[in-house]
């Protein structure tokens, strides 16, 4: 049944693609940001948070109070305004994708299906690129956002035709969320430790590994959602991997302190966006399949 593979597939794209560019960014800022200064009076390049256990008290005083560093040419750092209007830009182009791929699904189902898989494939493969191209890209950035809204206003279309109001209550549970744990962060109740990002980045690693499992697993037994299905089992692992998405929120949140204090160059910018946008778009697919699993 076409129903039953939908809703499996849709566990398998978000959590792959959601560490690599942050991990990018981290090699970028050890390595020097492709041209970050690294002489007198500039923030050391290897100052991250996932370094910080190792450096003393002294020099993170120093790494913070020092002049911004700055790429070669150029007199622009990354700011929290820069990056705010990134994420909004790229969060106004999945909504805007969204609407045609929910145009599309609605119009034609066999069609919405193909743009559903492969913008699901699509954004896996674009999200590899961006993490591991060795400049970064905006095009392809832009061009992520552009397939993921596509994907999206396919997925939510399928899911709102089988759960009538699904994809409001989902986008809100999403908002409120991402709202709650910005709060959380802001106000310290949220303190991302680079003890702290390594488990929540191995947890990360192995809900993909485990989603990929399920896909197939899915597929195989023609079981919707996969292991557990409606059941219990199943809204605790929907439960988990919403739990696990709204804690990598902070880890966002913490990657655009960590760019901002060490003198990240503009254009990274885009990278931190990016990572918002794919951390959002994961919430919001594990909401759809928990409220889903909860109305079956």
């Amino acid at each position: 049944m076409t129903t039953v593979t939908i809703t499996a597939t849709t566990i398998t794209e978000e959590p792959m693609a959601n560490n690599p560019a942050f991990n990018r960014l981290e090699k970028d800022a050890r390595s020097g940001y492709a041209g970050f200064r690294t002489g007198q009076g500039s923030a050391p390049a290897g100052a991250t948070h996932a370094a910080t256990d190792e450096l003393s008290a002294q020099q993170l005083q120093e790494m913070y109070s020092a002049p911004s560093a700055v790429q070669q040419g150029s007199d622009r750092v990354v700011t929290m305004d820069d990056v705010i209007m990134k994420t909004l830009g790229l969060f106004a182009l999945v909504v805007g994708f969204g609407a045609v791929g929910w145009g599309i699904a609605a119009a034609n189902p066999a069609l919405g299906f193909m743009v559903w898989m492969g913008g699901m494939v699509a954004t896996l493969v674009l999200g590899l690129v961006i993490a591991f191209k060795k400049a970064l890209s905006v095009p392809l950035i832009v061009g992520y956002a552009v397939v993921e809204g596509l994907f999206v206003g396919a997925v939510s279309q399928f899911f709102e035709q089988r759960y009538a109001g699904i994809v409001a209550q989902a986008v809100l549970a999403t908002l409120a969320t991402f709202a709650g744990m910005f709060i959380a962060y802001k106000v310290g109740l949220i303190k991302v430790t680079p003890k702290f990002r390594r488990i929540v980045t191995m947890m990360i690693f192995g809900y993909a590994i485990f989603a990929v499992v399920n896909f197939v697993f899915a597929m195989v037994t023609n079981t919707a959602f996969g292991f557990g299905g409606s059941g219990w089992l199943g809204i605790g692992i929907s439960l988990f991997a919403v739990g696990l998405a709204s804690v990598s929120l902070a880890l966002d949140f913490d990657m655009v302190d960590t760019a901002i204090a060490t003198g990240a160059p503009q254009k990274y910018s885009w990278l931190l966006a990016h990572g918002i946008i794919v951390t959002l778009v994961w919430l919001y697919i594990e909401f759809l399949r928990l409220i889903a699993r909860m109305r079956e």
